[in-house]
């Protein structure tokens, strides 16, 4: 893989948006989250290296588990059925219980073993031990050597590791970073040189030879190697960020120093928030001992496994990152949003909860927190922690703009137009990377009423971002049912679908603005693919029916209008589809036919 291929992870996705619904009843384009998390890693694997190998670093194996068939099944399938609910500290115990009862059987052992140690559990060394096969169980296994200050020993069995797939990267990274640790700097520097020099990964390697450098005072080559790194990734992130300042600061470069933070702007918002803790100390080493190295190549190959969809793999990699140095806060911050995605707010919460006050990324962890705790209906908890949030940054508008979508989401619409208020006043010259602030109010006052305010928000999101689909989409969408500017919002949409040539909602837009026009026969074309790409969408459905009614296919129409019923309609579309239903029976002489209710 070329360097070119390095990018960037994000956390997590934003609090929960509503569909927005327009104030005539039909529910506008539905909208995907906008604003990204805090960009922390980069993507060290090829989709064809990470797809090779299991969590247990086996040969992958499509076939199902095998089930037990003696012993404790009754604790095995609980464990089974509780890890799938995402509750590893209960399958732990089941699985541990069922190995007391059968302590021979190879598939709890290693269950046990993989529950246990994404649980955080101590148990899971001593298990790690009856399984010398699995790539996790050794890593562990070097992990506890390592805190016991037995490097020599670490070093034989990072190094007895095979090097294919994920261990081709991690492999030479852990025993650099033990030859570091037992005092062996040169030798430390000779094991990453090659790969240093190489075509692949060649940022991630140069970036812990640097680290090694930098810790062991050799400055000249610390220089050289950190040069090499920040020209080895094609964009910035965050601990590659840290350490760059960091090395500056202590050079005493801290305009430098700045300037590598002030490049996370450019690809996220959120960690705009954290940037005052991070410039005061800026020149805090990201790495102090050989054990906050190795942690720091766990949670890189975390942040690519997880961009190449290797939950469970990331996931293991963060926990062995933390059994290292579990003040990592950019490591609970990437669990977090790996809980998040696998629908588990509560356990993300309690990952995030052990972040000290003085973490620099404080604030970037209380927005997160905010957002978790909207997703397990606590909005009045993440309403107050953003309030404190605005109150210690008072410079920053991600505090108001998250409370705004929170509000938004539950439909408390003056009450996030106020919140984007305040939000919009902490930017006093907006700039392209602002665009979705003024949308999100922008949908908010249109579902407050107030549509010469939200026409006059979108349109200067267009100005900020010209060529955004969203929001081509919603002004435009808007104005069709409207009934004005119709050309201009057909042009509008037709720019939004060559972007997303694949949204049902935009094509439901573009065929519904036709439709507006009087091309009757186009609309149905277009909302027909539209209902193919989103045949579940109630509005889609409905719009498809009106163009059959208006193309004289009148019993489709009274398909797609019961269709829309069933679809899980907006509570205003409900009457309006019953009418059209009534009077299309009536019209086609079906008076004894009731409508769906």
């Amino acid at each position: 893989m070329s360097d070119a291929n390095f990018k960037t992870m994000s956390f997590g996705k934003h609090v929960r948006l509503d569909t927005p619904t327009s104030n005539k009843g039909l529910r506008m384009p539905r909208m995907k989250p906008l604003r990204r998390w805090l960009l922390l890693s980069v993507s060290l694997l090829s989709a064809c290296a990470a797809a090779e190998v299991t969590p247990s670093g086996q040969a992958a194996n499509p076939a199902a588990p095998r089930l037990v068939t003696s012993g404790a099944p009754g604790s095995y399938l609980a464990g089974r059925h509780a890890a799938v609910q995402g509750d590893m500290g209960l399958a732990a115990d089941l699985f541990l219980q069922g190995l007391r009862a059968d302590p021979g059987n190879a598939d709890i052992e290693q269950q046990a073993f993989l529950a246990a140690l994404l649980a955080g559990r101590p148990e899971a060394v001593d298990l790690a031990r009856r399984l010398p096969g699995d790539l996790p169980a050794q890593l562990l296994l070097g992990n506890a050597e390592v805190k016991q200050g037995n490097w020599l020993a670490a070093e034989n069995r990072f190094g007895g590791l095979v090097r294919q797939g994920i261990t081709q990267l991690l492999q030479p990274l852990l025993v650099a970073w033990v030859q570091y640790g037992e005092g062996h700097t040169d030798v430390a520097l000779a094991t990453l040189r090659p790969f240093v020099e190489g075509p692949q990964f060649r940022g991630a390697f140069a970036l812990h030879a640097a680290m090694i450098a930098d810790l062991a005072g050799r400055d000249q080559d610390a220089a050289r190697l950190y040069k090499v790194a920040q020209t080895g990734f094609a964009s910035t992130n965050l601990q590659l960020a840290r350490t760059l300042a960091s090395w500056q600061a202590r050079q005493g470069h801290p305009a430098e120093a700045q300037q590598a933070l002030s490049q996370l702007l450019q690809s996220s918002g959120e960690v705009a928030v954290s940037l005052p803790g991070l410039y005061a100390k800026s020149a805090q080493r990201q790495v102090r001992d050989a054990k906050d190295g190795m942690a720091e190549a766990y949670l890189a190959l975390a942040g690519g496994l997880r961009g190449q969809e290797g939950g469970q793999l990331a996931m293991i990699m963060l926990r062995l990152a933390l059994d290292l140095r579990p003040d990592l806060t950019a490591a609970r911050l990437l669990t977090a949003d790996l809980l998040e995605a696998s629908h588990q707010p509560r356990s993300a919460l309690a990952i995030l909860g052990p972040v000290p006050e003085e973490d620099p990324l404080i604030p970037t962890v209380r927005l997160r927190q905010a957002a978790l705790m909207e997703q397990t209906s606590d909005t009045a908890g993440a309403l107050a922690t953003l309030d404190k949030l605005a109150a210690v940054a008072p410079d920053r508008p991600e505090p108001y703009a998250m409370r705004g979508d929170i509000l938004r989401g539950q439909k408390r619409f003056a009450e996030a137009v106020t919140a984007y208020d305040q939000a919009v006043a902490r930017v006093p010259h907006p700039d392209r990377s602002n665009w979705p602030l003024f949308y999100e109010r922008g949908i908010a006052l249109e579902r407050a009423q107030d549509w010469k305010r939200a026409e006059a928000d979108f349109q200067h999101a267009l100005q900020l971002s010209p060529d955004e689909p969203s929001v081509l989409n919603y002004l435009a969408y808007s104005w069709t049912e409207q009934g004005i500017n119709l050309p201009q919002a057909r042009r509008m949409i037709e720019r939004a679908v060559e972007q997303r040539p694949n949204d049902g909602a935009i094509i439901d837009s573009l065929g519904w603005v036709v439709f507006r026009q009087g091309d009757t026969a186009s609309a149905v074309k277009l909302l027909e693919k539209a209902v193919e790409l989103t045949p579940s969408d109630s509005t889609v459905n409905l719009h498809l029916g009106d163009a059959y009614w208006a193309v004289g296919r009148k019993l489709e129409a009274q398909f797609q209008w019961r269709r829309a019923l069933t679809s899980d309609p907006d509570p205003e579309d409900v009457p309006k589809l019953q009418a059209k239903l009534r009077e299309s029976e009536q019209a086609l002489g079906n008076v004894d036919t009731k409508p769906t209710p």
